[in-house]
């Protein structure tokens, strides 16, 4: 159709004429309420943005004196945030003459490697920078959960539910018995 003849129609009709797709030859237009295709566009985007999966990096700092017990407590930390499909950056900061001992903080990486090795795979290799050696995790891709996304009002209601039930099945805190008193044992 010639491009007046549209123009002149959809005047008739009291709508738009809109370009569709402009490099196809010939271009393709159609004859629509523009307030309405731009809603339904913006739309659709933000339905696409919604089901998108966000990657955050997540850090977890050591010295070189960290010990085991707080070791651990990072490391399971980190193994949370690599199930639930983060990137993790393990750091570890040195002060004054730690620089010298360089080692010690490889070794906390390398044993964290091989403790993160089901999970996740190394993005990074351990590397200095300034004052800090880190090292980033990424997690493999057969452990990747579906998707994270953005829970609906549903799906936080039944988890709700959920919780409320765990908390009725268990057993109320055991009260303890008042102590039985004889009036004659008191005077």
């Amino acid at each position: 159709m010639d491009t007046r003849d549209a123009i002149q129609e959809a005047r008739k009709r009291g709508l738009d004429l809109v370009e569709v797709s402009p490099n196809a030859k010939p271009p393709v237009c159609k004859i629509i309420d523009y307030g309405k295709f731009l809603y339904e566009q913006k739309k659709r985007a933000h339905e696409a943005k919604k089901k998108q999966v966000t990657v955050q990096v997540k850090e977890i700092k050591f010295r070189p004196g960290t010990d085991d017990h707080d070791y651990n407590y990072r490391m399971e930390h980190a193994r949370e945030w690599l199930e639930d499909g983060d990137k993790v950056r393990a750091a570890i900061a040195f002060r004054g003459r730690e620089m010298t001992h360089r080692e010690l903080g490889a070794k906390i990486l390398a044993k964290l490697t091989q403790d993160l090795a089901e999970l996740a795979d190394v993005e990074v290799s351990p590397k200095m920078e300034g004052y800090q050696m880190f090292t980033i995790f990424v997690p493999k891709k057969t452990k990747m959960p579906e998707k994270k996304t953005a829970e609906s009002p549903e799906k936080k209601a039944e988890k709700a539910e959920q919780k409320e039930k765990r908390v009725q099945k268990e057993p109320a805190a055991k009260e303890k018995p008042e102590p039985k008193v004889d009036d004659d044992e008191i005077f």
